[in-house]
């Protein structure tokens, strides 16, 4: 900088520079536009409709006429109505059997394809695909399979003695039923996080834990699945929204019954805001669940998070 910008002045022989201008910061208007092109589009079809949902919970509104505002009565409601109850229930359940069902069966293909054997990378297109087909399809297929008379399933568990299974037209079994679709549609995603994850382990270390006289099982204890940690966080966290959300699968398949006992919160909302037109109450039901989810998502994190520390 100029001596003569400081306030000093210059010595004998060297001439004075005149003081530097102060730029402004420029403004670059450019970026905003390319960014509107998201966040307009985002804030009109995400934030404000969950806004107006929220809003809509607290009123009396059939979407014919005006909403008129009650306060906490449609929660109430909620917290006192037993088929919700039994929706939520069922949700629990569903997450019992899908949530280790998709871990598990997809972390056993993941180790199968990242040994390269035979066939493996035939299993790796074939895993995937029913993740990028739509859930309609998806249950009208296995209603196909599940079918108690006629169905492949019960087919060839004759062979084994096992009489036919009422899969999706009995009470005790209409969500095994469901679950067992779910399974095989939500395993691709989580097949190809774990395979990623499994490509990202140092070879180095299986090397080192066979010198040691390791086997198979301790490397795999003590080795890979410690670098699968962050990667299984994510697939059991992803998966357990996913389950709370269950819809189109119960819808197809089932439609709820046989006397509720498949049917989901996602279905029990459709059933109050679509076909009894009690919209208000529909919102204040979609509040409470997703209020549910934040509650296990940050739970289950927590407790992950706990047990890597441990």
């Amino acid at each position: 900088m100029a001596l003569a910008h400081r306030g000093i002045a210059p010595p004998v022989g060297l001439p004075a520079r005149a003081a530097l201008p102060v730029r402004r910061p420029r403004t670059d208007w450019a970026g905003y536009a390319f960014v509107a092109f998201f966040t307009v589009p985002f804030l009109a079809f995400n934030v404000a409709p969950v806004l107006f949902g929220v809003y809509v919970g607290f009123t009396s509104w059939d979407i014919i006429g005006d909403a008129d505002w009650v306060g906490l009565d449609n929660f109430r409601t909620a917290l006192g109505d037993e088929w919700l109850r039994t929706a939520f229930l069922n949700v629990a359940l569903y997450a019992l059997i899908i949530v280790p069902g998709v871990v598990i069966t997809a972390l056993l293909f993941a180790l199968f394809v990242s040994q390269g054997w035979p066939l493996s990378g035939l299993a790796r297109t074939l895993l995937f695909t029913p993740n990028v087909v739509s859930a309609t399809v998806i249950g009208l297929v296995w209603v196909w399979v599940l079918d108690t008379q006629f169905g492949v399933l019960n087919h060839y568990l004759g062979y084994l003695g096992i009489g036919p299974i009422p899969w999706l037209t009995s009470t005790r079994w209409s969500l095994v039923g469901v679950s067992i679709a779910s399974i095989w549609w939500d395993m691709g995603l989580a097949f190809v996080l774990l395979l990623a994850a499994l490509q990202d382990v140092p070879r180095e270390l299986h090397e080192a834990a066979a010198l040691d006289g390791a086997d198979r099982l301790r490397r795999f204890w003590h080795v890979t699945l410690p670098h699968l940690r962050p990667a299984l966080s994510m697939v059991v966290t992803l998966q357990l929204i996913s389950t709370m959300r269950i819809f189109s699968q119960v819808y197809v398949m089932t439609n709820g019954g046989p006397s509720s006992s498949s049917s989901s919160v996602i279905y029990y909302i459709y059933q109050t805001a679509i076909v009894r037109n009690l919209m208000g109450y529909a919102s204040a039901v979609s509040v409470l669940l997703f209020l549910a989810i934040l509650a296990v998502t940050l739970l289950q994190r927590r407790l992950l998070r706990e047990t890597a520390r441990g």
